[in-house]
């Protein structure tokens, strides 16, 4: 796709392709790579070997078509695009076949939320902040975007990310958030949105926050962070072991800011991107003999860590011409065991039914014990205070019940793989069932208590 000499981008590659070959035969180039460059073999790889229940798929406003090229730097090879929104159709069909959800990421917005070239140009500038013609095409390309996942019943999809990795203090970059998702929201309210951190967690958990709250009906919020160690001065100062560590302590910014949602409103995080990569100045404080065995130990510390502490996490990167890719190639450490799946994952198909089986038939004793649980720590400890604890035993049985039709949908769906699901995004899931349940008042706290309640007793009574 990148022919010799020709710089990093897309804009680059598809104009180079163009004068080289000609308009028509780089949009059959281009079109032959949608449509070939995922086989067969890398689904199964994908559901089979990897355990892998959704991909971040990163697409440019030029994917959406020549519509969406008109005075732009794409608009000359505007054409070639004609069928691309298509072939993402296909894909995200193709991966429901297999159990995969698709998280659509626009990282490539009208001029670049950032100057990298992942933003479709090697301008080396951010043109979206403060444009009002680069802005005005974006709220254009969200309509289209959010549209086309409703009316396609695109029904896989988890979520549409409509910003990647915004510069840090961008200007604007709440407001642009904030009439994203108004403008989304007249759309399709329940569609999950996912924003870029702009490298201030903190801040944009506050921000979601702020949107999560459990009166609105409005579209969960949720943050996508970048996790690396390849790239500043900083991190190459540190050892191989100073920052498998260091990893330990990631995403301490959601301390208070999840668990309750009556209390914190809804904080969820997704990793939206990682690798295994460390800089050479980092390695070189570690012995050679020891780089394998540390490389391994980096992915395992990341892996236990974001499933410990995220809503998902996304290896940078699948796919790309120049894999197995080492540090950034998903199969490469997938197949070294330095990405390790969830133990859930890796159960067959027979275990999984024979695990929510046997919870299923304990959930009448366990919803005693707990509900009693309940009921009688807050008696005891508040002796003639009222309280509601029906809306705890309301909560149990939507939660249990939750978790039992996650951790089956493999099986239930005849989907290809092993392993059963447990909740992703447990904050906004638990966000969701409260305001489906229509409760109001002081004692709406009793249900979410139950409802995390009921799904983690499922978890125990199947043993995950």
């Amino acid at each position: 796709m990148y022919p010799p000499g020709c710089k990093t981008s897309e804009l680059a590659a598809v104009t180079s392709s163009i004068e080289k070959d000609g308009l028509a035969a780089t949009r059959a180039k281009w079109e032959r790579h949608w449509q070939n460059f995922v086989k067969t073999d890398d689904w199964y790889w994908l559901v089979e070997q990897a355990h892998c229940t959704t991909i971040r798929l990163p697409f440019g406003y030029f994917t959406l078509g020549p519509t969406f090229c008109e005075s732009t730097p794409f608009e000359t090879a505007s054409s070639v695009y004609t069928d691309a929104w298509k072939s993402v159709k296909s894909f995200i069909n193709t991966a429901s076949n297999y159990g995969i959800g698709v998280l659509l990421d626009f990282h490539a917005l009208p001029g670049g939320a950032n100057g990298s070239d992942h933003s479709g140009t090697n301008s080396g500038v951010a043109g979206l902040w403060g444009n009002q013609f680069n802005l005005d095409l974006t709220r254009r390309c969200l309509v289209f975007l959010a549209t086309e996942i409703k009316s396609c019943n695109l029904s896989n999809v988890v979520g549409l990310q409509f910003c990647n990795e915004a510069n840090y203090s961008a200007p604007g970059l709440y407001t642009f958030y904030d009439d994203a998702i108004a403008t989304i929201s007249r759309i399709d309210e329940n569609l999950p949105l996912y924003i870029s951190d702009g490298w201030d967690l903190s801040m944009a958990l506050s921000y979601a926050n702020s949107k999560n709250t459990r009166s609105s009906g409005a579209n969960p919020i949720i943050v996508d962070t970048h996790k690396y160690w390849a790239f500043s001065d900083a991190d190459k100062t540190k050892s191989p072991q100073q920052i498998i560590h260091e990893v330990q302590g990631q995403l301490s910014e959601l301390v208070g800011r999840e668990g309750s949602v009556c209390e914190h409103r809804a904080g969820q995080v997704v990793v939206g991107e990682y690798s295994c990569v460390l800089t050479e100045e980092s390695w070189a404080k570690a012995a050679d003999s020891d780089r394998t065995a540390l490389a391994i130990a980096f992915g395992q510390a990341q892996s236990r860590r974001w499933q410990e502490k995220a809503g998902g996490s996304f290896f940078w990167t699948w796919k790309m011409d120049w894999m197995p890719g080492g540090g950034w190639g998903f199969v490469k450490q997938s197949k070294t065991g330095a990405i390790s799946p969830p133990f859930n994952l890796l159960l067959s198909q027979i275990d999984v039914s024979a695990r929510r089986q046997s919870a299923l038939e304990q959930q009448h004793t366990r919803r005693v014990h707990t509900v009693d649980a309940h009921c009688n720590y807050w008696d005891r400890n508040c002796p003639g205070q009222y309280f509601e604890h029906w809306r705890y035993e309301s909560g149990w049985k939507v939660g249990f019940a939750d978790a039992a039709e996650f951790f089956g949908a493999r099986a239930k769906y005849r989907w290809p793989g092993t392993g059963g699901d447990k909740i992703g995004c447990l904050e906004v899931w638990c966000r969701k069932r409260i305001i489906e349940s229509g409760m109001q008042g002081p004692f709406v706290w009793e249900f979410e208590h139950g409802l995390r309640a009921g799904i983690r007793d499922f978890y125990s009574l199947a043993g995950i």
